[in-house]
């Protein structure tokens, strides 16, 4: 039985190396734990801090659109309680997760473009915009394969797996980047949290909003289980992936099986992964590697 802990990924495709942010982030998250606060808090905590790392992809860290200016993010909280709140293609802000946060307090679950930005205004959060070099030249990246990639070429390239055979110094996943921060929490009353914030995937068109803050989608929290997942956010909406896991758990299996065979839903070529907590156990399971940290 797991007294209180929590479990941090940094988006399926995020280097192994990053791990340290997520275990800052996961430290964070477990001393408010350990001082008897509340798995909601915990899980808010470790999201404003890998949305602030600038590495990954959420806050400031967060992918540029094919205009190569806008940024737009998608983040979401839930509890186990049923309480929830999220934001979805909201610009301009440092901490979307701390916006949804204010909307978990309000009548609705979900608010949307401007009128979750200038909702963010009434609650005081500030203008903010600073793409950072890595996030621009990702973007200058992905327009350079854009522009190469005439229709030819890709109906050419259509059957080849070109991940496998990959042989330039970049890595592949280098090139879009890492995808949704997420944490899940249990704490000393056995209330499980869960916590999603994203830049996106690249490359976007304006108003695309994934799995992030879409509940039972990219995350769920119930009685069973707090899980949240990473990805390619359309695969994973058309398969409600994190209610169907979590529906696995209440029904008897394994948390770290739940996960498994969560992931063993898509093809190889759809990277995602996944972290769950429950009173019980915790998991992680990816089919890319994926930074990742638990403190139990």
């Amino acid at each position: 039985m797991i007294t209180c802990g929590i479990v941090v990924h940094g988006g399926v495709g995020s280097p192994p190396a990053w791990a340290d942010g997520c275990r800052r982030a996961a430290q964070k998250g477990r001393s408010i734990l350990e001082r008897g606060g509340s798995a909601l808090d915990a899980v808010i905590e470790v999201a404003v801090d890998l949305e602030d790392d600038g590495r990954f992809n959420a806050g400031t860290g967060s992918q540029l659109r094919l205009d190569g200016a806008t940024i737009e993010m998608d983040a979401a909280l839930m509890t186990s309680e049923a309480r929830m709140g999220g934001v979805a293609a909201i610009q301009r802000v440092r901490n979307p997760i701390l916006v949804a946060r204010e909307v978990m307090k309000t009548p609705h679950v979900l608010l949307a473009g401007e009128g979750a930005l200038e909702f963010a205004r009434r609650c005081g959060f500030a203008d903010y915009y600073q793409p950072t070099p890595a996030v621009r030249e990702r973007y200058d990246r992905i327009r350079a394969a854009l522009e190469k990639g005439g229709e030819d070429v890709r109906a050419a390239w259509r059957s080849f797996d070109i991940q496998r055979y990959w042989n330039f110094a970049t890595r592949y996943e280098d090139l879009f980047g890492c995808d949704t921060i997420g944490a899940v929490a249990v704490d000393r009353e056995g209330r499980l949290a869960v916590a999603n914030s994203t830049g996106g995937a690249s490359p976007m068109l304006r108003g695309r909003v994934g799995d992030s803050p879409l509940v039972g989608c990219g995350f769920y929290a119930g009685p069973a289980a707090a899980v949240a997942a990473t990805g390619i956010g359309e695969e994973i909406i058309r398969r409600m992936l994190c209610r169907q896991v979590h529906d696995w758990i209440a029904q008897g299996e394994g948390i770290a099986r739940a996960c498994e065979r969560g992931i063993a839903q898509f093809p190889q070529e759809v990277p995602v992964g996944m972290i769950g907590i429950s009173r019980s156990g915790s998991a992680c399971a990816a089919n890319r590697e994926m930074a990742w940290a638990e403190i139990l």
